[in-house]
């Protein structure tokens, strides 16, 4: 199983940019599709995005829909999330997230494979 540390989080003005990276360790990163999902204070997390194993897929929530990109370098054992037009509601708590399973990603599942301890990333207006 690998292990996942996220960096990149900090503070932004609105419309702002900002990447996110998110490392893991272990042999066995390949094997798992991973995703991004955040929490705002008093809020449910939200599903970001989700990218597969082999990087050919990639998929959004409907709120950064054209504003966020997910990728990853297999060779790096990385996954990075490039935010771009930065808003207010952004604000929040980003983690990384490993799974064997794409679906449970998709559908915010609570119970996926591999968390990270989170970034804050803050955009002010």
């Amino acid at each position: 199983q690998v292990q996942l540390v996220e960096s990149g989080g900090g503070s932004v003005q609105a419309g702002g940019s900002l990447r996110l990276s998110c490392a893991a360790s272990g042999r066995t990163f390949s094997n798992y599709h991973m995703g991004w999902f955040r929490q705002a204070p008093g809020k449910e997390r939200e599903f970001v995005a989700a990218i597969t194993w082999s990087g050919g897929d990639t998929y959004y929530g409907d709120s950064v829909k054209g504003r966020f990109a997910i990728s990853r370098d297999n060779a790096k054992n990385t996954v990075y999330l490039q935010m771009a037009s930065l808003k207010p509601e952004d604000t929040a708590v980003y983690y990384c997230a490993a799974d064997t399973t794409i679906w449970r990603m998709l559908r915010n599942d609570r119970s996926l494979e591999v968390w990270g301890q989170g970034t804050l990333v803050t955009v002010s207006s």
